[in-house]
């Protein structure tokens, strides 16, 4: 192998200038030129961009995959430039088990059938959170990714190459420097021997030293006005990342929405069904479970046996409200409930709900499994099982 010895003694003299230059800038013994301050401004900017960024896009990385371990075998699969397997979410993977846990105790039985339901709302959560995922790795992370693989890399790199300008220009100031001082040393203090040889060495010496000034000057001047626009274009990639964050946030908002509805049609599906699974916890009985045999009367009998009201499409809604006014409580069968969502009445015959207030329900014999009676104070109506919290 053929070595041009010549190049590289050239860069290793160029190495090694610049080596000494960066020593003696750092002990205070070289003078170093500083950059104006739009342009460290420029700088700052950029690094706490590309600082921020990386924060920003790992901590989201462990939004989406909270898995150390997945991540990992992502990047590798990313780094071999090889497809990363599908992966089954926690959600599909829990749906799985309650299915299987269904077929195995029995999908006719309540818990059964319950399981069967949960499983299905489990699954689509978890289809639901791999197209939020996938829509958010693309609109969201490539970007960011995109921005410190590709355009920092060019702004490092012009970077370095500026600093190394810097060196080289800095060193042909010293040297200028070193050589007027010997020549004007020189013109003060002659050598009577040979003033005029020496006189003319040390004065080639500082022309060759100004041309190299010169040369270092617009080379540096070229780089820094290349790195300049580099930086500047900084303000591109916020505006392009501000664009990528907004649709981050619309895939997380549809991603919660879809969430949102299919927990509530889950929440439907079983309070429509506990009334039929658990009868002894919602509908009060008609009588005390150990009545007394002598000490209670036909008439306290009477006033604790519950009147059966005339439900929404059996009634018109004034005689339903009527009887609901009517309606005295069952002895047993009451329970405490939390509000989870505000309610507004649709009729005289429904109780207007507002979140997190506690009110008394007790359910009737024929009525809707999917509505209570509702008790706030001196106010009576039909509230929908859905919006409550059983507490006890």
């Amino acid at each position: 192998m053929d070595f041009n010895m010549k190049k590289l003694a050239s860069d290793a003299g160029i190495f090694f200038t610049r080596a000494v230059q960066f020593t003696e800038e750092k002990f205070g013994q070289a003078e170093k030129t500083e950059l104006d301050a739009h342009f460290e401004n420029l700088l700052a900017r950029a690094d706490s961009t590309k600082n921020w960024t990386e924060k920003i896009l790992r901590q989201t990385e462990v939004l989406l995959q909270p898995n150390p371990s997945a991540r990992v075998e992502e990047f590798l699969y990313e780094k071999l430039d090889r497809k990363v397997p599908s992966r089954v979410t926690n959600g599909e993977l829990l749906a799985q088990y309650m299915s299987e846990a269904a077929s195995e105790l029995g999908p006719t039985t309540p818990y059964g059938k319950t399981l069967i339901k949960v499983a299905e709302a489990e699954k689509r959560l978890g289809a639901a959170e791999r197209d939020f995922i996938h829509t958010a790795s693309i609109n969201f992370l490539t970007p960011l990714r995109n921005f410190l693989e590709g355009d920092w890399k060019t702004i490092s790199k012009e970077r370095r190459l500026l600093q190394n300008r810097r060196l080289d220009l800095d060193a042909c100031k010293a040297r200028l420097k070193k050589a007027k001082a010997a020549e004007a040393k020189a013109t003060t203090v002659p050598d009577f021997q040979e003033t005029r040889p020496r006189n003319y060495i040390l004065s080639a010496s500082a022309s060759a030293s100004e041309q190299e000034l010169r040369i270092a000057q617009t080379e540096f001047d070229r780089q820094a006005e290349v790195t300049r626009l580099l930086l500047e274009g900084i303000s591109s990639t916020h505006a392009n990342h501000l664009r990528c964050l907004h649709e981050f946030v619309e895939s997380q908002t549809t991603y919660y929405a879809q969430c949102y509805r299919h927990m509530l049609d889950l929440q439907k599906q079983l309070g429509s069904s506990q009334g039929a699974i658990f009868p002894g916890t919602f509908v009060g009985t008609t009588e005390p479970a150990s009545p007394p045999l002598s000490s209670t009367s036909p008439t306290t009998t009477a006033a604790t046996m519950p009147v059966e009201p005339s439900m929404a499409g059996m009634a018109p809604s004034g005689e339903t409200a009527l009887c609901l006014e009517e309606v005295a409580p069952p002895a047993s069968g009451t329970r405490k409930a939390r509000v989870l969502y505000d309610y507004e009445a649709a009729d005289s015959s429904e109780l207007a709900l507002l979140a997190d207030e506690l009110i008394t329900v007790y359910s009737l014999p024929g009525m809707d499994p999917d509505w209570l009676i509702g008790e706030r104070g001196n106010k009576k109506g039909k509230v929908p099982v859905t919006y409550l919290e059983l507490l006890s």
